[in-house]
C-alpha cells in the first residue's frame, strides 16, 4: 500500500510512520531513531560495541538503526533462538557489521569492552521493580545503559546502572524523540521536546 520504504523500515520489516512526499507515500520507522536521538548528546554510536536484550519489534528497530549508524559490533541476547539469530544475520548481511546471537540463560553478564547496553524488551513496563536479566556486577563504570521502557521512566535496570556509575538513557526520552521525528517528517516543524515530555508525564501519571 506504500510507494517506498526507507532503508531502515525495509530492514526492520515494520512501519510506524507514513510520510507523504509529493504524491508518494513513504513508509518509515522512527522507534530506533528515537534512541539515536537520545544518544546524540552522549556519544556517537559509530565504532561502538553494543549489546541489545531482546529481538522483538522495538529491539529490532534499535539494532537496525545502530547498525546503520556505524556500530562496530552488535550482540543480540534473546531467550528464543530463532528471532535472535535472524536479527543477528540481518545485521551482518544487510548492514555489513559484526553481529552475534547469544541465548539468554539466567542473568546475562555484560562483556568487558561493551560501550552500550540496551534493554529492548518490555520487562519493567509499568513495574519499577521488575528485574531485567542482567548481572548487575557486570555493569561497569563508563558503560551507557539505555532502556526502551517508558513507564516508569526510571526502571530498576537504570537505577542499578546509575548506582554503579553508568550513564543512563530512559525510554520516555526515546518515546518523545521518535514522536518529534514523526512530527518533523509530517510538518517540517521542530516540536518542543519539553512540552511533549510534560504532556506524556501527565498522561502517564509520572
Amino acid at each position: 500500500m506504500l510507494d517506498e520504504l526507507s532503508r531502515a523500515a525495509r530492514m526492520i520489516g515494520r512501519v510506524n510512520c507514513i510520510n507523504r512526499q509529493g504524491d508518494q507515500l513513504i513508509g518509515e520507522n522512527t522507534d530506533g531513531k528515537g534512541l539515536l536521538a537520545s544518544l546524540a548528546g552522549v556519544t556517537d554510536p559509530a565504532g561502538k560495541r553494543v549489546v541489545i536484550l531482546g529481538a522483538g519489534s522495538v529491539a529490532r528497530a534499535v539494532a537496525v538503526e545502530l547498525a546503520l549508524a556505524g556500530a562496530a559490533d552488535i550482540t543480540i541476547v534473546n531467550r528464543t533462538e530463532s528471532p535472535g539469530k535472524e536479527l543477528s544475520e540481518l545485521l551482518g548481511t544487510d548492514a555489513g557489521i559484526a553481529s552475534h546471537f547469544t541465548p539468554l540463560d539466567g542473568d546475562y553478564v555484560v562483556p568487558e569492552g561493551t560501550d552500550l547496553l540496551v534493554n529492548g524488551t518490555s520487562i519493567g513496563l509499568f513495574n519499577a521493580e521488575a528485574h531485567v536479566p542482567v548481572e548487575v556486577s557486570s555493569l561497569g563504570k563508563g558503560l551507557i545503559v539505555a532502556d526502551v521502557v517508558f513507564s516508569p521512566s526510571v526502571t530498576s535496570l537504570l537505577r542499578e546502572a546509575k548506582e554503579r556509575g553508568c550513564t543512563t538513557l530512559d525510554g520516555l526520552t526515546m518515546l518523545v524523540n521518535q514522536a518529534r521525528i514523526c512530527f518533523k517528517l509530517w510538518t517540517n516543524v521542530e516540536a518542543d521536546a519539553d512540552v511533549m515530555r510534560e504532556s506524556l508525564e501527565e498522561f502517564l501519571g509520572l
